[in-house]
């Protein structure tokens, strides 16, 4: 049973929950459930469907960039070994994800810091379950261009019996068709068909898609809990830490706001506090924290960081018939083998962005071999670069595969002047030079006539990218081998909780965000109803 110490001082929440994504967002409907005083700060601000931007050229709407007034929902962070994408906003990376919801396979319950200590898998089963009925979880019905193209290649590689529609959080119902909530009694917001536009992750404006304000955040409001948006968390520490050294006496939140000529301050008291703001923003504050105000932090604070060891591919067709834009963000899938999957994903159409940072896929020992493929490249077969970046409508002409893979190495991140930056920890470094996923984006683009590309800064830097940045804060016996126990409490402080991407304590090698959903449920059973 979780330990709960109060003191007699008058609490603004009993808890504060920082940031509003899959971990935030279910922490804030349990404990609302169990009769707690509950708020939730959000960096970003709230969107309505009609707010998103059309395509990702409104780079005002779409990238996360407050120091040129950008306050879009997509935030790319580079460092030395991985760049990060990830999202901002009331629903955190549920407005900008692509909705797909697989489960890990097998070893993903008995691998990592968490492994031995409970039996994973039987544990999280009903909580899975439950994560996917609140997220709307159902069979993609429509399968398109892409997805055919990917079967096809399935079919080369000896996997067309496994190649499969992904599991994944939207309202199919009649496409653009407004219906009363459709998945909680009618207690939820009413929801519109998806039409298969394809825009999933600049944002739904067609209300089809089942993001966090949706379901778990829109039902933890309606039962009290507040969500406060434009504000940042700054600081953290034990209320009285002189005295109160493990936090028995609840603590202070330190928070400014995100907009504005004059960014306010503000200080909240709680009696517990649950960090849920992902990697990027839960490991950055307790590392701040740790060197004054959460002195007895553990030192794995920042290791054992996973990327889901990815790989993105562009291939640009010639085959103008096609329309690869159309359908969900991802929408198949096939195990390429045992410990990799393969997804085709896609942009609504008219999305180009991507095709400005784009070159061939090229593999090399250093950043000068590359360079010098890049080169050769152009000079040999200049025709493909021109055409990728001539093209009217990008999305339209590309399928964007996305290879995962369950093997492991891992990072720490640590305090920099800035931002934080990535050391090597374990195993090899992330590399975007992954041949298995040369060999499905060459199959790819023989099956579509057609040209791999990557991100310039995967094919000069070797820098690979990944959505699903996990670990940082994760499960261990002791502090000695992690930041938090079995139930989501941080060592050493009473009522102090991580639940979101950076208490993942394995490689799942698919998209984590039911696993952060299943894992985040399980903690909040533990904790028990405010009597």
């Amino acid at each position: 049973m979780i330990k709960i110490i109060y003191s007699n001082m008058q609490y603004n929440y009993d808890y504060i929950i920082i940031g509003s994504g899959f971990g935030g967002s279910v922490s804030a409907l349990r404990l609302t459930e169990k009769g707690y005083k509950v708020l939730v700060i959000e960096k970003g601000r709230r969107w309505k469907p009609e707010d998103f931007p059309r395509t990702n050229w409104k780079l005002s709407k779409w990238l996360w960039l407050p120091l040129v007034r950008f306050r879009g929902i997509f935030k790319i962070t580079i460092m030395r070994h991985v760049g990060i994408l990830s999202g901002v906003g009331v629903g955190g990376g549920s407005l900008m994800y692509a909705n797909t919801l697989p489960r890990p396979r097998e070893a993903f319950f008995h691998s990592g810091s968490w492994a031995g200590i409970a039996e994973w898998k039987k544990e999280l089963q009903p909580h899975y379950t439950e994560a996917e009925r609140m997220l709307g979880a159902t069979e993609n019905p429509g399968l398109y261009d892409s997805d055919e193209a990917l079967r096809a290649v399935a079919g080369k590689f000896g996997k067309s019996d496994q190649f499969e529609a992904t599991r994944v959080a939207v309202f199919f119902g009649e496409p653009e068709e407004e219906v009363s909530d459709p998945f909680f009694n009618g207690d939820g917001p009413r929801r519109t068909g998806c039409n298969y536009c394809g825009g999933c992750m600049t944002g739904c404006r067609y209300n089809a898609k089942n993001t966090l304000d949706k379901n778990y955040l829109y039902l933890a409001e309606k039962g009290g809990a507040e969500v406060l948006p434009g504000k940042k968390v700054i600081r953290v520490r034990p209320v009285d830490s002189q005295k109160n050294y493990a936090g028995e006496a609840g603590y202070q939140v330190l928070i400014k706001d995100t907009e504005g000529l004059i960014r306010r301050r503000k200080e909240l008291t709680a009696g517990g506090v649950i960090f849920s703001g992902g990697v990027l923003g839960t490991v950055r504050l307790l590392l701040n924290m740790k060197r004054r105000h959460l002195p007895g932090l553990s030192d794995q604070v920042g290791a054992q960081i996973r990327t889901n060891n990815e790989s993105l591919a562009l291939v640009h067709s010639a085959q103008k018939e096609k329309d690869f834009s159309k359908g969900v963000a991802i929408g198949s899938i096939f195990p390429v083998d045992e410990d990799s999957y393969i997804e085709a994903v896609r942009y609504g159409s008219g999305s180009g962005f991507w095709k400005l940072l784009g070159v061939p896929m090229v593999f090399g020992r250093s950043v000068l071999s590359r360079i010098m493929k890049l080169i050769g490249s152009f000079l040999s077969r200049p025709l493909p670069w021109l055409r990728i970046y001539a093209s009217k409508n990008f999305a339209k002409e590309s399928v964007i595969l996305l290879f995962m893979q369950h093997l492991d190495s891992t990072l720490r991140l640590k305090r920099g002047l800035v931002n934080m930056r990535s050391t090597l920890s374990s195993g090899a470094a992330p590399s975007a030079a992954i041949p298995l996923a040369k060999e499905l984006a060459d199959a790819t683009s023989s099956e579509v006539d057609g040209h791999p590309f990557v991100m310039t800064t995967e094919a000069i830097l070797g820098t690979p990218l990944t959505a699903h940045i996990l670990g940082g804060c994760v499960i261990g016996e002791s502090a000695e081998s992690g930041v938090i126990n079995e139930d989501h409490q941080v060592f050493g402080y009473n009522n102090l909780y991580v639940c979101d991407g950076s208490a993942i304590s394995a490689n799942p090698g698919v998209n984590p965000a039911l696993t952060i959903t299943a894992m985040t449920e399980l903690a909040m059973s533990k904790i028990p109803v405010n009597e």
